[in-house]
């Protein structure tokens, strides 16, 4: 399994790239057996004008209530994790947004997904756009959610 680390706007004016360790975490929770249930964290990472790089993916907690098809993060483990990369980074490494796997190779998102991040990214306090991506097995689905609604896609880079 090899995701690509660099990605694209569809407008071509924003870049994101992704750690090796944020690739590691999403390959350790590709969901590649029918039993295996959905995870999911939040995504960390440094702005630099309109380019983001996204330092880590946390893992799913105890605490998180994971199953098939559904994913539900509950924030204990995630916003502790999140509180204290932003104090170690002096405020560089912040929330950037949401990830989590689906069972299908190529993922898309669904009704829920997009109703979700829809409600995450409007309750942004620095009012930036959420990154979203869905893991799947072959590809990564990603996505900028605006306090909006409004979304752009991204596409990996060669």
């Amino acid at each position: 399994m090899q995701f690509m680390s660099s990605w694209r706007a569809d407008d071509k004016r924003i870049l994101l790239h992704f750690s090796e360790s944020t690739l590691d975490t999403f390959c350790q929770h590709v969901q590649a057996c029918d039993t295996d249930c959905e995870a999911g964290g939040i995504l960390l990472g440094s702005v630099h004008g309109a380019h983001m790089l996204i330092e880590q993916a946390t893992a799913p907690t105890a605490w998180d209530r994971r199953f098939r098809y559904l994913f539900e993060r509950m924030p204990f483990g995630h916003a502790a994790i999140a509180l204290s990369q932003w104090t170690a980074s002096q405020g560089t490494v912040r929330y950037l947004g949401e990830w989590h796997t689906h069972p299908q190779d190529h993922p898309h998102p669904s009704g829920l997904d997009r109703a979700e991040w829809n409600r995450l990214s409007a309750k942004r306090r620095d009012k930036r756009p959420m990154l979203a991506v869905i893991v799947g097995r072959n590809s990564l689905y990603v996505e900028l959610v605006s306090i909006s609604g409004c979304s752009l896609a991204f596409t990996a880079v060669e």
